[in-house]
Parts: structure tokens; C-alpha cells; sequence
């Protein structure tokens, strides 16, 4: 297998950890409205939702874990690729068949109430960066060294 399509699996694996963490996020911040709002079945679908979640980004980062202890460079030059590109909702692509905008509707309201927001990006990518270890990585070389980002 060419080193393209390692890195194309491996952006797969490294970017399941951020797209989970975005669904605890939302769902348990979704929970935690709906509880307040008086809904305690919507309250308890999402929160089961996000702890469901939960254990899977717990198995995806500790396969990104064993990528990182195995193949250095592979792991990072992916773990970079990912950054790049940003976290995507899994939503952007929703449709109603009217509303080319809608999720841009979706996004603003999700928003504005709280279940989403920029700042919930930083948090994940803080914390990525933190359980992986990424700033004390070694040994990578070519495209995975550090500087081959600056």
C-alpha cells in the first residue's frame, strides 16, 4: 500500500475522534436543554446518545494512540491533514428539498442556543492534542516532522 493511501485510511481513524466528540458535545448539551425545558425523554435520548459516543471516541483515539506509537509519520502527516480541513458536522449535508440553506439555518440556531459553538471546536482539538501527545512526539521524519508545518 502506497504512502497515499496509508495516509487516507489513516485520516479516517484520526478524524473519528474529533467527529464523536462533536456528537457528545452537542447531544449532551442538547440533553441538558431539553432537561431544563421540561422534556425528560428527549433529556435522556440524548444523553444516552452522548455517553454511547462517548466509549467509541475512547476506542478511536486509542487506535490513533497505537498509530502514533507505530507509524509516527503516518499518524501525524493524518492528525495534520484532519486539522486542516476542520471538523465538519455530520449534519452539513442535510436536505430538505427546499432549503439549499438549511443547514446553515440549523447551524445558526444550534448556535445561538448553545448546543454547538467555536469555542467547542478549540476544546476538542485541545484536548486531542493533549491525549495524544502530540506536542512531545518524536521521531518522525519528512512530511510528519514538525517543521514541515511552519
Amino acid at each position: 500500500m502506497n504512502q497515499a493511501m496509508i495516509s487516507k485510511q489513516y485520516w479516517r481513524i484520526c478524524n473519528n475522534p474529533n467527529l464523536l466528540k462533536f456528537i457528545i458535545i452537542s447531544h449532551g448539551n442538547t440533553a441538558r436543554l431539553a432537561k431544563e425545558g421540561g422534556d425528560p425523554v428527549l433529556a435522556h435520548i440524548c444523553g444516552t446518545i452522548a455517553s454511547d459516543e462517548k466509549r467509541y471516541e475512547n476506542a478511536h483515539a486509542k487506535i490513533v494512540e497505537k498509530l502514533l506509537e507505530l507509524d509516527p509519520t503516518g499518524a501525524m502527516v493524518a492528525i495534520a491533514n484532519m486539522m486542516r480541513k476542520k471538523i465538519t458536522m455530520p449534519a452539513h449535508l442535510i436536505y430538505d428539498g427546499r432549503d439549499p440553506r438549511l443547514f446553515e439555518h440549523f447551524f445558526c440556531v444550534a448556535r445561538r442556543l448553545g448546543v454547538y459553538t467555536a469555542d467547542d471546536d478549540a476544546c476538542i482539538l485541545e484536548f486531542l492534542i493533549g491525549r495524544w501527545g502530540l506536542e512531545k512526539l518524536e521521531g518522525m521524519s519528512g512530511e510528519g516532522s514538525p517543521f514541515s508545518y511552519t
